[in-house]
């Protein structure tokens, strides 16, 4: 099921960037407003830290089920990170983190979920059963700071396609936080 939802969701997205690929430039900056712009440029250095917790459990999970969700979550999120960061760039906007992943223009303190360099150096740290418990637990909280961005810019923004993604992060997410909590049962 997870597989299915992520495949559709970098599906949407290819499918989002090819369409914004195809407009001109003359109408590419029209129909967007300051919630679009700050839901892409807060959005961006969002995801990459969740694909930078993503990524640790390649090698510190134990359990299957927790590497096959934190795969998910990086096949999920790389595509709808080029997507905001194409539609900053046809806006005239400076995307965050322009150097690469990881560079995050933001403090954790600007962004709701966002672990703290100490959370992530924490998780960093560990591994097996102790992982699992920390980057579920992070990844919840991390996970509800995406939603309320997402609500924001349904609620905020004007963008269509910006709207849509919107809606498909708090979908998406919404559904892995419901896997996560049932992975932290005992």
């Amino acid at each position: 099921m997870r597989k299915t939802l992520a495949a559709a969701l970098v599906a949407a997205s290819l499918l989002t960037l090819a369409a914004c690929g195809n407009e001109d430039d003359s109408g590419s900056a029209a129909g967007h407003n300051d919630a679009d712009v700050a839901f892409a440029q807060q959005m961006i250095p969002h995801h990459q830290q969740a694909i930078e917790m993503a990524q640790l459990a390649e090698t510190r999970a134990q359990s299957p089920d927790v590497k096959d969700l934190a795969a998910d979550i990086e096949a999920a999120q790389d595509p709808e990170i080029e997507t905001m960061t194409g539609w900053l760039d046809s806006w005239g906007e400076e995307a965050p983190g322009e150097g690469g992943h990881g560079e995050h223009d933001m403090s954790s303190d600007d962004m709701a979920g966002m672990m703290t360099e100490e959370e992530m150096a924490d998780l960093e740290g560990s591994s097996g059963s102790a992982f699992d418990q920390m980057f579920l637990t992070m990844m919840i909280e991390h996970h509800q700071g995406a939603i309320e961005m997402a609500q924001t810019e349904q609620a905020e923004g004007e963008f269509p396609d910006a709207l849509a993604l919107a809606e498909e992060i708090e979908s998406a997410q919404t559904e892995e936080i419901q896997t996560m909590q049932e992975l932290l049962k005992p």
